[in-house]
């Protein structure tokens, strides 16, 4: 049997981005951007998947963290100082955190449930997940995209396989990259 990953990626590649960015995030935002690069999909087309992967599964984590947030935080001991430190930027700038809680490394799956624990409104986090969803997606795609153009010379010469491995393994490595610079960049802003 025959597996043509190109015609699987031209079929179900909008609902793969989705799923994914429902599961994971960022590493399928950037390989969403690259299979634009390369045409098998639409950027617009990516970009909204992304966005509404990212805004699904936020939404999801928040009311998670509305019906069960206060259990759930309570099991992270070690960090309690940073959970209220959370909470006092919810209250300050909730806006910021929720457009914002994407970017921050370490918050990205916890920050939609302490949103939610922390009794701000639906429709208030709605609203701004949705935009925050839609700056996070330009902004991942188009590195995504960005990165294909660099990359998709090289991989043109490659064998079949071994290019999906190297594209993989350049999307985490991105990713790692990216996350390891907010980290630092988020440490000297907390200081």
């Amino acid at each position: 049997m025959h597996f043509d990953i190109n015609q699987l990626i031209e079929q179900y590649g909008y609902l793969a981005v989705v799923i994914g960015c429902i599961a994971e995030g960022e590493t399928f935002a950037l390989l969403g951007g690259v299979m634009a690069h390369e045409k098998l999909l639409r950027y617009s087309g990516v970009v909204l998947a992304v966005m509404l992967g990212g805004f699904l599964g936020d939404q999801l984590l928040y009311y998670i963290g509305r019906h069960f947030g206060s259990r759930i935080l309570r099991r992270f001991k070690k960090h309690q100082g940073k959970l209220k430190r959370a909470n006092r930027m919810i209250r300050r700038y909730p806006v910021l955190f929720i457009i914002g809680v994407r970017f921050m490394y370490g918050f990205r799956v916890i920050g939609p449930i302490i949103i939610g624990a922390s009794r701000l409104g639906p429709l208030k986090f709605l609203v701004f997940n949705a935009i925050g969803a839609f700056i996070w997606s330009l902004v991942f795609v188009t590195l995504g995209y960005f990165a294909g153009e660099m990359i998709t010379p090289w991989l043109h010469r490659l064998d079949h396989h071994l290019k999906h491995l190297l594209w993989l393994a350049a999307a985490v490595v991105f990713v790692l990259l990216l996350r390891l610079a907010f980290r630092r960049w988020s440490r000297r802003h907390d200081d």
